[in-house]
């Protein structure tokens, strides 16, 4: 019973990751599962994409009822990734154990300190005159849709199904700062769109890892209610706290994670 409210208890933090940021919870859950349940990266991964993947999807309806959810965007980001999420399990698979979790941990580490940075940097105001690929037409309050627009998105789906597949993570961390780069659209539908592709990226590789029998139900089941709790939580606190104060919390949090990891891999191995 300890071992279940711990584990419901990782999960919800990492609903309310998700729920806040639009991205981080997978890049958290990792690290969670491995130190503090002493999973391994290929056991841990289908969890917390099971975890992402269900407070995502709750997230993503909220978004989408409250119109802040790009679903043509979403689904394009998530139909490519779900696509070449199995190149990353393969991967995965042809790597030992140690050197995973290391590259892992340099993947965390590097979001730890650009979640550190951006939160000491004032955003920069785009120019008017800035050419975008992926702009809203103001008229019909939707996406342009050209060529470089459809470039971009895949290019974000490859690479997060790519990283969820061998990382075990939703690519929020990937999709987030690409939606911000590549389009016009607010915070708010960034976070909206990107929980959106997370819940389809997440859910395809979950669907291979209980297929391949690879899923622990008895940790995976409390870890994901428990999130679900967490994405419940953070959408009502959401606007409410500051983003650079979160960043600034996450990224911390990542990087001690980032940096324990790398020390207990290095000294199993």
């Amino acid at each position: 019973m300890d071992t279940m409210l711990l584990t419901a208890g990782l999960g919800a933090l990492i609903g309310l990751a998700l729920a806040l940021t639009g991205a981080g919870g997978g890049i958290l859950a990792m690290p969670l599962l491995i130190l503090a349940l002493h999973l391994t990266v290929i056991q841990a991964a289908p969890i917390a994409l099971l975890a992402v993947g269900l407070s995502a999807l709750l997230g993503a309806a909220i978004a989408f009822r409250e119109k802040r959810l790009r679903y043509r965007a979403a689904g394009l980001i998530g139909i490519v990734g779900v696509l070449t999420a199995p190149l990353g399990t393969w991967a995965a698979h042809q790597v030992p154990i140690a050197p995973l979790t290391v590259v892992f941990a340099l993947v965390l580490s590097y979001v730890a300190i650009r979640m550190l940075r951006d939160a000491r940097t004032a955003p920069a105001d785009i120019a008017a005159d800035q050419k975008l690929p992926c702009v809203l037409n103001p008229d019909e309050g939707r996406l342009n849709w050209t060529a470089p627009c459809a470039r971009a998105l895949m290019a974000t789906g490859g690479l997060s199904g790519v990283l969820s597949g061998a990382l075990g993570v939703g690519g929020g961390f990937v999709i987030v700062p690409s939606l911000a780069r590549y389009t016009n659209l607010s915070q708010q539908s960034v976070v909206g769109t990107s929980l959106g592709v997370i819940a389809l990226v997440s859910a395809g590789s979950v669907t291979v890892a209980a297929v391949s029998g690879l899923l622990l139900w008895n940790i995976a089941t409390p870890f994901a209610l428990g999130s679900v709790v967490g994405m419940l939580t953070g959408s009502r606190l959401s606007g409410r706290l500051s983003p650079g104060l979160l960043k600034q919390a996450f990224g911390t949090i990542s990087l001690l994670a980032a940096v324990t990891m790398i020390i207990k891999a290095v000294s199993a191995s």
